[in-house]
């Protein structure tokens, strides 16, 4: 189902920036780049409720919490939410290993979980202002797994949507993932999952709460 006021059209595209946090980067053993590097999933990846499908999934399935931007006519936020980046990290790492395009381990069913969507009619520079305070927290099984304030982005998203807008096509209704915090891990049948995107009073300003199948 999707928000009052969202289209979802064929052109829409949902831009994933990597490694924006340079402890995620650290954690797989990745080298941060110095400036923004991105991937595309295609709209049909988009999941905005119901179970993520583990046991049906032919490989493994990690957890990535994000913030979600989604875009205006103008390349500026309209809306924002949290997000889910599912990734089959031992596809992706072998195909990365070969040297080829890793598009199986980011870009099967469900892999872009989005949870409702908040309106942010504010600039890019925003999301980072200590001012709001914004926060990504990510539990299964009620512990607390991922938890960072996005402040502590390194590739900020003005980075982002700056490197973006000198080469891609972005619409508006468009979607950009922000990047990961540390903590990324696999996902089991049967985990609870509980998502927020938070304000600094601790206003939830979007959530997800499902299960795996």
């Amino acid at each position: 189902m999707l928000d009052e006021g969202e289209t979802l059209g064929s052109n829409m595209a949902l831009w994933c920036t990597i490694r924006t946090f340079v402890k995620h980067a650290a954690e797989l053993g990745n080298e941060q780049p110095t400036k923004p590097i991105f991937f595309v999933k295609p709209n049909n990846c988009l999941l905005r409720s119901g179970p993520i499908h583990i046991s049906t999934h032919p490989g493994e399935v990690h957890h990535e919490v994000e913030c979600v931007v989604r875009l205006n006519q103008f390349s500026q936020p309209e809306a924002i939410a949290v997000g889910l980046d599912l990734t089959d990290r031992l596809t992706q790492g072998e195909l990365r290993s070969e040297q080829l395009p890793w598009a199986k381990g980011k870009c099967f069913r469900g892999s872009a979980y989005v949870g409702g969507f908040t309106d942010w009619e504010h600039p890019f520079e925003s999301l980072i202002d200590e001012a709001h305070g914004l926060k990504l927290n990510l539990w299964v099984n009620d512990a607390l797994v991922q938890s960072a304030p996005l402040r502590d982005m390194t590739i900020t998203p003005t980075a982002q949507i700056e490197e973006l807008l000198t080469w891609a096509p972005v619409s508006a209704g468009d979607y950009l993932f922000t990047g990961t915090p540390a903590g990324v891990g696999q996902l089991h049948p049967k985990d609870l999952i509980y998502a927020t995107l938070e304000a600094n009073d601790g206003t939830v300003l979007s959530s997800i709460e499902t299960q795996c199948d």
